[in-house]
């Protein structure tokens, strides 16, 4: 079994870590102490593609990998964890099902304004205490 990243992997990986270190890691700890929600670094996730990493081009994600996805979220968490967050939460928690279970409508309307980072996906956990 080959376990090298591909070209196109290593390019991913090396875009997104510059990309993380350049610009998400300044800030980062200020971000956790006033628990800023990080709005332009979203936009600039959306505008690279990453907010619907392996969601087909056909509903307006990147269309890559399952590698080129924990690539992605392993530099942005290793820069800031919270900015990998939401760009994970948004891939797998709302992303994902709609892609996997959701008719064509539902993908028209939700999946292509999702994976563009034209819409963020979120989800409230009911747990007690699982906000805090």
């Amino acid at each position: 079994m080959n376990v090298d990243l591909s070209p196109d992997q290593q390019a991913i990986r090396d875009s997104v870590r510059e990309f993380a270190r350049e610009q998400v890691a300044p800030g980062a700890a200020e971000r956790d102490q006033t628990a800023e929600f990080p709005v332009e670094l979203v936009k600039q996730c959306a505008e690279m593609g990453l907010m619907g990493v392996s969601i087909p081009t056909e509903w307006e994600g990147a269309g890559l990998d399952s590698v080129s996805y924990a690539l992605v979220v392993e530099e942005l968490s290793a820069a800031c964890a919270s900015v990998g967050v939401i760009v994970s939460v948004n891939n797998s928690l709302a992303c994902e099902p709609i892609l996997d279970w959701g008719t064509d409508e539902q993908k028209k309307k939700y999946l292509t304004e999702l994976a563009s980072g034209r819409l963020l996906g979120a989800y409230a956990p009911s747990e007690p205490e699982a906000g805090s």
